[in-house]
Parts: C-alpha cells; structure tokens; sequence
C-alpha cells in the first residue's frame, strides 16, 4: 500500500516509483514468459495481431518493438494485472473498483537500437468520463538512463489534452514545434527490475533510444476506476460481458461517472495502425533522434 505522501506526490507530480513490487519467483516467471513469446517471433517476417517487430528484424537476429497483445500470447500476463501486489497501490488512487483498460504491452527495446516513442499523453489515445485513468510499468531489466527509461514532464497531467494529429489525422504524438512546452523539466523514472513505475493518463511522456548495451523490457498495463467509462464507448458494443470482465479488483458498474475533463478525440485515425510506433510515423516534427546513423553511434 502507497504512503500518504506518495498518493500526494502523485496527484501533484503525476507519476510514482514504487520499489520492490515484484518478487523474485513473479519476475522469474515473467522474464521467462517473456522470453518465450519473443522466441517465437524467430518465424515471423513481418508484424501481426500480437508482434510489432523493429526494422531490420530477421530470423537469424530477431528484434521486437512490442508484444502488442501479450495475453492473447500467454496467460500468465493476465494473471499478473490482478496481483495485489499491483492493484494494492493502485486503490488508493483510482479506488476500489479497478478495470484493466486491454491486456497490456511489453514495450521492448533491443540493445544498441531500440526505437524511442514520442511525446504524447495516453489519454489522446481513449478519452474517458473521468479521469481516474493510469499507467503501470513493470521493468524486466533494470532501467537506468542510458537504455532508454521512460520519461515524463513532471504537472503535466493538470494541464491540457495537447494536439495529437498531423496532417488532418490522428498521429499518437506532440509536434515539438506547436506547442509551449518546457522539455528541460523531463525526469527519468528508473528502478531495479520488479519495481513499478504509476503515471497519470494525462502526464506528458516518452522514450529515447537504447543507447546502451543492455535490452530494456517494460511491462505496461492501463488501468481505469470502475467507473470510468471510454468516451468512444465499450469495444466492441456487442461484447459488453468482456468489458466486465476486465474489472481486476472490486465490482463493475453500469453508472458511468462523468466529471468535466478535457478530451480530444483520436479521429480519424491515424493512417499508419498497429501500434503506436506506426501512429507516430506521420508525425511532422520528431522530437527523439529516430535516424540509424543515431543508434549506431550511440551504441559504440
């Protein structure tokens, strides 16, 4: 259970680190899931419903972006959103009454190259009636500055939903060059494997390249309160038991609670889909260095 001054930081700040979440039996288990799912991609030549691979994926040296969909690929994903050792942290914040927003990610970045992803706030992504709306991070390894740790602009979440379109469209990212934000405010959240990272769905965040020579794997799920229903409505409508499903802790509801946030909304879609790696590359203006002559110096 979080102290009352980290409940207060994270309102303030928007963001918590909590050390020590998971035990060394839970990690093991999920490194070794982990690195099944990624085995697995040895086969593919391009990306699918689960797999986003990098550029310059092989089966000789397989490199993943994202396990998209990590419970469609192993049950044990699943299993973990629900831990207590998760959602106790998560109550105080969002409530009793918790929802798994969709079965998480695991954001992967190879040694040496793994992609950055652009500044954007999650709730660009799906709007909801309020917003007791956040993110956890689990990391895999540990995650230190030089191999590509998220970021975050600290207050950020008190702020406005900025503009996440390009060119008439939906593109899962901030252009730098349109909007007064103070980027030298960024904190690194890093921590031992096993801790968590807690950020509100609002909170500006991104990552860099992995400069080191060192994978960085991160664990991601969304959760919302009970009551926090998606502004573009339960997907898909004809599946509302599934929706239920998703509640982790506490009870579902058929009252929404609606409260006077900011939304944009995410259309028309971004022209690229798939992940947010391919929403983000009709962004006009990159803020990260995404360039192969970057990854390959920075890794010597």
């Amino acid at each position: 259970m979080l102290s009352k001054q980290q409940v207060e930081f994270y309102h303030e700040e928007g963001y918590i680190v909590v050390e020590d979440v998971l035990d060394k039996a839970l990690l093991t288990k999920l490194r070794e899931v982990t690195d099944e799912v990624t085995a697995s991609a040895a086969d593919l030549t391009e990306s699918n419903d689960i797999i986003d691979l990098e550029p310059g994926h092989s089966g000789e040296t397989p490199a993943i972006r994202r396990i998209k969909r990590p419970h469609l690929a192993h049950e044990f994903y699943l299993e973990l959103c629900a831990a207590t050792c998760i959602t106790d942290s998560l109550v105080p914040l969002i409530g009793p009454d918790i929802r798994l927003r969709a079965g998480g990610k695991v954001n992967m970045k190879s040694a040496g190259f793994g992609a950055p992803v652009e500044w954007h706030q999650d709730w660009a992504f799906y709007p909801h009636t309020n917003d007791d709306v956040l993110a956890v991070g689990i990391p895999l390894d540990d995650m230190d500055s030089n191999n590509g740790p998220l970021l975050v602009l600290p207050g950020t979440h008190k702020g406005p939903v900025y503009d996440h379109h390009s060119q008439g469209a939906f593109c899962g990212a901030i252009d730098p060059t349109t909007v007064d934000i103070d980027f030298s405010k960024v904190v690194a959240l890093t921590g031992k494997a096993g801790s968590m990272t807690i950020h509100h769905a609002r909170l500006i965040h991104g990552s860099e390249l992995n400069r080191s020579d060192r994978q960085r794997r991160l664990l991601l799920y969304e959760y919302t309160a009970a009551d926090a229903w998606p502004m573009a409505g339960v997907e898909p409508l004809s599946d509302f038991d599934e929706f239920n499903k998703r509640v982790v802790r506490g009870s579902p509801t058929i009252e929404p609670r609606v409260e006077p946030v900011p939304i944009r909304m995410p259309f028309p879609k971004a022209p690229y889909q798939g992940s947010i790696y391919e929403n983000q590359r009709s962004l006009s203006h990159n803020y990260f260095d995404h360039s192969p002559e970057a990854k390959r110096a920075e890794a010597t």
